[in-house]
C-alpha cells in the first residue's frame, strides 16, 4: 500500500470511496434517502474539480493499484484563524477501516501542514459518527459542537483541533 498526491486520473476511484465510505459511515445516521442518492457520476465530477484546485491537498492511499482510500485538507472558507488549518475529510473503504490506513494517511497530511508552517489544525465530525475516536485517539481535543442541516435532518457536528502538529506526525509514525 502506498500514500501518494491524488491525480485527476485518481477522480473516479475517490468518488467510489466517498460514496461507498459514506453510505457506510453514516448509515442510520444521514437520512438513507440522502445517501441512496449519492452516485460515482456526480461525485467524480467533484473529484475532478477538487483535484484541479492547485491549493487543495489531496492525498490517496492505493493498494494494488486500487484507492482505498484518501485525506484532504485546506484553510475552510469559515476558518479565519491565523495559522491554522482543516482536515477537511479523511475516508476509508470499510474494510480498511483499523487497518492502519488512516493512520498513514493522517500523517501525510501532517506533515505537509508542518511543511506549510501550521501548528493548529481543526476538523469537523459528526457527533454520531464513531469514527470521531480515531481524532480524539491522536490526541485531538474537543472545542465545540454546532448543528448543521443534511437532507432536511438536524444533526450535531463535533469541532476539534490539534495544537501541536509534530506530536501528531509522532504518535502517527
Amino acid at each position: 500500500m502506498i500514500i501518494r498526491r491524488a491525480t485527476i486520473s485518481d477522480a473516479p476511484g475517490i468518488a467510489k470511496v466517498h460514496v461507498d465510505s459514506w453510505r457506510t459511515t453514516y448509515k442510520g445516521i444521514i437520512p438513507q434517502s440522502f445517501l441512496d442518492g449519492l452516485s460515482y457520476e456526480q461525485r467524480t465530477k467533484l473529484w475532478e474539480n477538487n483535484i484541479s484546485d492547485k491549493p487543495s491537498m489531496i492525498f490517496v492511499a492505493e493498494n494494488e493499484g486500487e484507492i482505498i482510500g484518501f485525506v484532504t485538507g485546506g484553510k475552510r472558507n469559515t476558518n479565519e484563524e491565523a495559522g491554522a488549518s482543516d482536515l477537511t475529510s479523511i475516508y476509508l473503504l470499510e474494510e480498511w477501516q483499523g487497518k492502519r490506513v488512516g493512520k498513514k494517511l493522517l500523517n501525510q497530511i501532517m506533515n505537509v501542514f508542518l511543511e506549510q508552517g501550521y501548528q493548529k489544525i481543526y476538523v469537523e465530525v459528526l457527533a454520531e459518527n464513531k469514527t470521531r475516536q480515531f481524532y480524539q485517539y491522536y490526541s485531538a481535543e474537543y472545542v465545540k459542537t454546532v448543528q448543521l442541516n443534511i437532507a432536511g435532518e438536524i444533526l450535531n457536528e463535533e469541532i476539534y483541533v490539534w495544537n501541536n502538529v509534530e506530536k501528531v506526525i509522532q504518535q502517527s509514525k
